[in-house]
């Protein structure tokens, strides 16, 4: 099965299908440690309002703001980085997809 293009010529499906599993792969990294964080952080809270029988809703909201501020400061560069040369790649790769 080909996917059309313009100029009649097709795009076969295992270019396809590994363009789409770069850019999730990619997508994955670039995301994974704000997630992980957020994770952590909302779990660390919630066992500790457990504990102590706090139920209060900006207490999970504030810290976890609060992590990924931290952790978008941190990692930032690396995710620009990451994403900048994905998508250099991917378009200067354009004449050798058709």
């Amino acid at each position: 099965m080909a996917v059309a293009v313009m100029g009649g010529e097709h795009m076969n499906t295992d270019l396809a299908l590994a363009l789409t599993s770069d850019m999730l792969m990619t997508a994955l990294a670039v995301s994974m440690p704000i997630l992980g964080v957020a994770l952590v952080v909302g779990l660390a809270v919630s066992i500790l309002q457990v504990v102590t029988q706090i139920q209060e809703m900006t207490l999970t909201f504030v810290p976890k703001v609060l992590a990924v501020g931290a952790t978008v400061l941190l990692f930032g560069h690396w995710m620009l980085t990451t994403l900048a040369n994905y998508a250099t790649a991917l378009f200067s790769n354009i004449p050798s997809y058709f």
